[in-house]
């Protein structure tokens, strides 16, 4: 059973589309889970009866670690309850204001790197013990790389937003010169019509 947190941002349709190809099959049998982050997300998939935890989706109104680290807590404590064999983290990531990378990171079963070719292994000495670091330091760094996820999230949604707006002022100066040269145009001819209905007008006067 696969389990997909979605992590939304401005370009949403990407991970939409991106969530619905690649879990389609697992989701038709009733296997996927979406976690939705951010309104329009949990609108989208609401809408379409998929199987949803709704607890969390207005999470960017103050966004904090603490608020991720809740959401953090409830997916470990559902991993190691069992009701999900895998947990997946769908969003953008911030890349400049007008880029964003579609990403998809695993979040639990945590991977272990693969061993380099070559590599010297060595016996290290741990403090403290590796029990404690396992307990303490890898529910942590979980924490921190989902709240990492959701604030990459959240800044390709406001550079997106930005590069829309720049946009969008360029495109209504644009619009404000040829509305100026329209008008200045339209002004001319009315101006040139009068002066020759004048014109006109005095010759007339002069030929009777």
């Amino acid at each position: 059973m696969d389990f997909a947190v979605l992590s939304t941002a401005a370009y949403l349709k990407a991970v939409i589309r991106q969530i619905t190809e690649k879990y389609a099959p697992q989701a038709a049998k009733g296997n996927v889970t979406i976690l939705p982050l951010g309104k329009k997300a949990f609108e989208f998939f609401g809408k379409r009866n998929n199987k949803m935890v709704a607890d969390y989706y207005n999470v960017f109104q103050g966004l904090s670690y603490a608020s991720i680290s809740v959401i953090g807590e409830y997916l470990m404590n559902s991993f190691k309850r069992g009701e999900y064999d895998k947990i997946e983290i769908v969003y953008n990531e911030f890349k400049n204001v007008a880029t964003q990378i579609l990403r998809i990171e695993q979040f639990l079963p945590v991977q272990i790197p693969e061993k380099k070719q070559n590599a010297v292994e060595t016996d290290y000495i741990y403090l403290p013990d590796q029990s404690e670091i396992v307990t303490g330091l890898v529910p942590k760094a979980l924490k921190i790389q989902l709240f990492k996820s959701v604030l990459d999230s959240n800044a390709a949604e406001n550079g997106a937003r930005m590069t829309a707006m720049d946009k969008a002022t360029e495109n209504a100066g644009d619009l404000l010169k040829d509305l100026k040269l329209t008008y200045n145009r339209t002004r001319q001819a009315a101006i040139t019509k009068e002066i020759l209905e004048i014109v006109a007008g005095a010759e007339a006067l002069k030929a009777s």
